[in-house]
């Protein structure tokens, strides 16, 4: 009866089969798409001619993605608590506690990607006392991430080398990889994962976007973790939904300016008057307007506007 009614339709998470189902022409869907490793979601959005706006590729005047923000961050923090829990012995863990105790050191904390999962999680870490290294392939990024931690986080540039040096000498490692919009380049490797110290974990924020880490698999919150080569896997889809409270209030405070704009202004005006909401149309007309997804899907790009005004 919602989707029958309703002009549009504000979710959090992807539509599920049974929703994308119930969609229709003409009808707005405002929620987190994360289209680019998903062909039978984007085959489905495609074949309702709905308009599709994606929380996750809405930008700012920053460069920034502002709808992703408060998400990112959740999951940043949630990663260390994760990931603190995975290198425990019930865990199949190493048996370390994060931050060590006087004459026993820290467990070495790896953090690929300073953006805001990385940054957060980097926050987290410190604050738990661990030995916290951020991997990233932008010197200002490492600038802010040195100037931010006080010295307290060695900023590491990211190169392949760097990266398998860190990766193979952690005990955790957090994959915060972003290219917005598109799958996440999947930088640690089956070699990696197989040359790693036994009982060491990884936690793949990325894993919303395909993942990051070679064998990587989506697992859920009531089922978490599972091994490979002795290391311990936590790659839960939407890491925030194990704290909805405070992932409620967070996405609400992001999002309400935009569907207020939607529904006073109506979509095509909204749109047209925003280039930074315009950014978040991924599928329109059954036309595909978003670059990222076009190209790692196979369809063709058309640009939003002409998709807006055909």
């Amino acid at each position: 009866e919602v989707f029958a009614k309703a002009e549009m339709i504000v979710k959090v998470k992807e539509p599920q089969a049974v929703e994308r189902a119930m969609l229709r022409e003409g009808q707005i869907l405002f929620t987190y798409l994360h289209l680019a490793p998903d062909l039978p979601q984007t085959e489905d959005l495609i074949k309702s001619k709905a308009i599709c706006i994606a929380y996750e590729t809405v930008t700012d005047n920053r460069g920034g993605l502002p709808l992703l923000a408060p998400m990112s961050e959740v999951a940043g923090r949630m990663s260390i608590q994760a990931g603190a829990r995975a290198l425990e012995k019930s865990c199949a863990g190493r048996g370390m506690l994060l931050g060590g105790v006087p004459g026993v050191a820290p467990a070495k904390v790896v953090v690929i990607g300073g953006g805001m999962v990385g940054t957060n999680a980097a926050q987290m870490a410190v604050g738990l006392g661990a030995d916290v290294t951020v991997l990233d392939r932008s010197v200002d990024v490492l600038r802010r991430i040195n100037a931010q931690f006080n010295g307290a986080v060695k900023a590491i540039y990211s190169t392949a080398d760097a990266l398998e040096q860190e990766v193979l000498a952690a005990d955790l490692v957090i994959g915060g990889v972003l290219v917005p919009g598109a799958a996440a380049p999947k930088l640690v490797t089956k070699d990696h994962i197989k040359r790693m110290k036994p009982g060491s974990a990884i936690v793949d924020v990325a894993i919303d976007q395909g993942g990051c880490v070679e064998t990587s698999k989506p697992t859920t919150h009531a089922d978490p973790t599972y091994i490979v080569d002795d290391v311990v896997h936590y790659c839960v889809a939407n890491m925030p939904g194990a704290v909805p409270r405070t992932s409620t209030f967070a996405l609400n405070n992001a999002t309400l300016p935009f569907i207020i704009r939607l529904a006073n202004k109506g979509y095509k005006q909204a749109l047209l008057d925003d280039q930074h909401l315009m950014n978040g149309l991924n599928v329109i007309n059954g036309q595909v307007t978003n670059q990222s997804v076009a190209e790692a899907l196979g369809f063709t790009f058309v640009e939003p506007k002409t998709a807006l005004n055909a």
